[in-house]
C-alpha cells in the first residue's frame, strides 16, 4: 500500500471511530494485493486503482460500523469480493459472519482471502439468498443482515426478512437517499414487517461520493 494511500485509509477510518493498528493495516494491504491480482483474471470489481479500492471498498465497508449495535451474528447479502463483510470481520473479530453470493468465482476469492488472513468465525457461502435450502438452514439466525450492492431495496427487504431474528436489523447501503414514498412502498408489505429505524447520509472520506445508510428493524 503506497504511503499516501495508507495515510488516506488511516485518516478515513478515524472518521468512523476506527483506529487501524499496524497489524490491521498489514492485513488490509494483503487483501488489497490479492484483490488487484485476482482482478486481472476475474472481474471482481470495476474499481482498479489502489486508492479507489481503499476509499470505495474498504472505507465504504467500514462506514456502517458506527451504526452496528452490540451484536454477535451478521449476514452479508450479495457480498461480491467480500464487501462489506470481510472488512467488518477484520475490525470486529468477535462477530460471527456469513457471506453469501451467487457467483462461485467471487465466493472462491472470498474463501482465499479468509484463509490468507487467518480469519475465524466467517464463512463464504455459494448460493442464492432466495434458495429454500439456504433459508431453511439459516432462518431467523442473524442479528443483522447487510447489503451494499444487491438488487432493489424492496427486493432486499423481502429476501433478507427470513434470515433475521425478531427485532433484527437490515442495513441497506445505498448511494443516495431514496424518496420517502419509495421507502414506504419497499417495507409496507403484507409478507414482511419492517419499520425504518434510521437513515443517515454522508460523503465518503476523500471523495465526492454521497452515501446513504438505511436501517430497518424487523417487527
Amino acid at each position: 500500500m503506497e504511503k499516501e494511500n495508507r495515510e488516506i485509509f488511516i485518516s478515513g477510518a478515524k472518521t468512523f471511530g476506527i483506529q487501524l493498528d499496524e497489524m490491521l493495516l498489514n492485513a488490509f494491504d494483503l487483501y488489497l494485493k490479492e484483490l488487484l491480482k485476482w482482478n486481472q483474471k476475474i472481474n471482481l470489481t470495476a474499481i482498479r486503482s489502489e486508492k479507489d479500492i481503499i476509499i470505495k471498498h474498504f472505507l465504504d465497508s467500514l462506514s456502517i460500523i458506527p451504526y452496528l449495535p452490540p451484536i454477535s451474528t451478521l449476514l452479508d447479502i450479495g457480498s461480491g469480493a467480500g464487501f462489506p463483510g470481510i472488512p467488518i470481520k477484520m475490525v470486529k473479530p468477535s462477530l460471527e459472519i456469513k457471506l453469501i453470493d451467487s457467483r462461485l468465482k467471487k465466493v472462491d476469492f472470498q474463501r482465499h482471502v479468509i484463509r490468507n488472513l487467518g480469519l475465524k468465525g466467517i464463512e463464504a457461502i455459494h448460493g442464492r439468498i432466495e434458495d429454500k435450502k439456504i433459508i431453511e438452514k439459516y432462518e431467523c439466525q442473524f442479528d443483522v443482515a447487510v447489503s451494499r450492492a444487491f438488487s432493489s431495496l424492496e427486493n432486499l427487504l423481502f429476501l433478507g426478512y427470513p434470515y433475521l431474528k425478531k427485532k433484527g436489523l437490515l442495513i441497506a447501503m445505498k448511494g443516495r437517499l431514496l424518496v420517502d414514498t419509495n421507502l414506504k412502498q419497499a417495507y409496507k408489505k403484507e409478507e414482511i414487517q419492517f419499520h425504518l429505524k434510521k437513515s443517515s447520509q454522508f460523503i465518503l472520506p476523500f471523495s465526492q461520493h454521497k452515501r446513504t445508510i438505511l436501517i430497518f428493524e424487523k417487527d
